[in-house]
């Protein structure tokens, strides 16, 4: 048996596409032949993988979102997704996919309090679509940083992926896996993915030419330069978006059942999961992680935060929609922990437990009864109901894909101010508070600077559709009044129609 071994990790995600206020998903133009995106990336990417078995070979994670979609749109491409793991943990004693952050927030701007919930969702979600406890864990984006990592290591995740870039240490051992030690005593294994090799994958297949030329021209001079022995092995890891194979690079599903079936072999590689080669050959060394850092953002996390070069044009408008979005948060937070205390429940436990009602495991009322040692009226049980559904959709508004792109009338922002809205509108059918204004104003200072939309604008065109109980279109940018133009800055005519979100290239 060779003593190199080469894994594929694949992050298959969608962000949420339900509009907030109908919970249906609306016709995406650019999909088109398909109705949405989902549609078509499962035709060209999940199902063509799925059908190749690629997924028993590989690691993968598949995000909540999205396998929540796949069970009831494409439940053939899910059964299979889902029994090539258990076949991977029959074969080989455990199995071969991750769990992730529920909602794909960028856990190290989450308080410590969403980082819990975001993490605890994600777990029970695996669990409860997989069969079994998840060893390892996709941190949305490969975002870092320790308080995030002892998150993990509390809730019992074994290991995580991190790309080269993020690490220090002697990496001599290939991918690892290498220790990380954490502040609480605990440790934490991680895996150190290839990036130069992930990213020619991701972004140049087309120019690598088949997969038997891939394995011939570039895995043979992946040897390592570290001690060798039987007992420790080189590892080589891929780690990219698993729309890569099939969506974003055309044939990229054959590209890899080639490669993991045939190729990888044939070049003297021999084809593992993490989970597996974790088990078979711990961690022997440390690596340091350098905090705050990710996988597609050269500025750490000034892609989610205040904006910075890695998108084009001016993204200014971030800071100020997440400042508006931590400000509504910190709110809807104060007026729901008030309200639990006075029926003097934990707001926090109750919040990680709420998903089991969001994935219809048990019936909302049911659900309150069993937390709850005494009757309630129902009107009681609507407000604390409508509470614990403004936090659902609080957490939702920091779905990443939001400040992934450069521009602010994108779709993704506009599904956040919109979960905003929700919540808004829960919170003040529960206690009679209007959070909305305070929210607005905030939105102010968030401006396109392509088109002169602010995120106020956008809150009031959802606003208004609400009221007249027409749809909320999220696809067409309306033109700013006049008056919230800058003076003497002219900006240019919005456009008719907005770029379409490809396909979760944020990952």
């Amino acid at each position: 048996m060779s003593d190199r071994y080469l894994c594929i990790h694949g992050h298959f995600y969608q962000p949420p596409r339900e509009d907030p206020f109908t919970g249906e998903t609306s016709v995406e133009i650019g999909a088109a032949p398909y109705r949405n995106w989902n549609e078509r990336i499962t035709a060209e990417c999940y199902r063509p993988n799925a059908r190749l078995r690629n997924f028993e070979q590989i690691s993968f994670n598949v995000g909540p979102t999205l396998a929540a979609w796949l069970e009831i749109g494409d439940p053939d491409t899910y059964r299979r997704i889902i029994a090539a793991d258990r076949w991977h943990q029959t074969v080989y004693g455990v199995g071969n996919a991750l769990a992730q952050g529920y909602h794909h927030a960028i856990l190290p701007l989450a308080s410590e309090r969403d980082r819990c919930t975001e993490v605890a969702w994600g777990i029970y979600d695996f669990t409860l679509r997989f069969g079994h406890g998840p060893h390892g864990f996709w941190l949305p984006e490969m975002a870092v940083d320790l308080p995030t990592l002892e998150t993990l290591a509390r809730q019992g995740i074994r290991f995580t992926i991190l790309s080269d870039e993020q690490v220090e240490g002697d990496l001599d051992r290939g991918a690892g896996p290498y220790w990380v030690r954490l502040p609480s005593g605990r440790r934490i294994a991680v895996f150190v993915r290839h990036r130069d090799l992930s990213n020619l994958i991701s972004f140049d297949l087309g120019r690598l030419g088949t997969a038997t030329d891939f394995a011939r021209r570039h895995l043979p001079s992946l040897n390592g330069t570290g001690p060798r022995s039987p007992n420790r092995p080189y590892l080589v890891l891929i780690a990219t978006d698993g729309e890569t194979f099939g969506h974003h690079q055309m044939g990229g599903a054959g590209f890899l059942d080639w490669l993991v079936h045939r190729e990888a072999e044939a070049a003297g590689w021999s084809v593992t999961t993490l989970a597996r080669f974790l088990r078979d050959f711990p961690p022997d060394s440390e690596v340091t992680v350098i905090e705050r850092t990710s996988w597609s953002c050269a500025h750490g996390l000034a892609r989610w935060s205040t904006g910075c070069a890695c998108t084009p044009g001016d993204s200014r408008w971030k800071q100020p929609l997440r400042q508006a979005l931590n400000r509504l948060a910190h709110a809807v937070d104060e007026v729901y922990a008030q309200a639990m205390a006075g029926y003097g429940l934990d707001p926090w436990g109750l919040r990680n437990d709420y998903i089991r009602v969001v994935l219809g495991q048990v019936r909302p009322r049911a659900w309150l009864q069993r937390h709850i040692p005494f009757a309630l009226t129902r009107d009681d049980e609507d407000r604390l109901l409508a509470l614990l559904e403004a936090q659902r959709h609080r957490l939702t508004m920091f779905t990443s894909c939001a400040f992934f792109f450069e521009e602010l009338t994108r779709v993704e922002p506009r599904y956040a101010i919109a979960n905003a809205i929700r919540a808004i509108e829960l919170t003040q059918e529960a206690t009679g508070e209007d959070l909305g204004p305070a929210f607005r104003r905030d939105l102010e200072r968030s401006r396109s600077r392509r088109t002169g939309v602010t995120g106020a604008d956008l809150f009031d065109a959802m606003v208004v559709a609400r009221a007249a109980n027409v749809p909320v279109n999220f696809r067409t940018p309306g033109l700013p009044r006049a008056s919230q133009r800058p003076s003497g800055e002219t900006s240019g005519p919005a456009p008719q129609t907005l770029p379409e979100p490809g396909s979760g290239g944020a990952g």
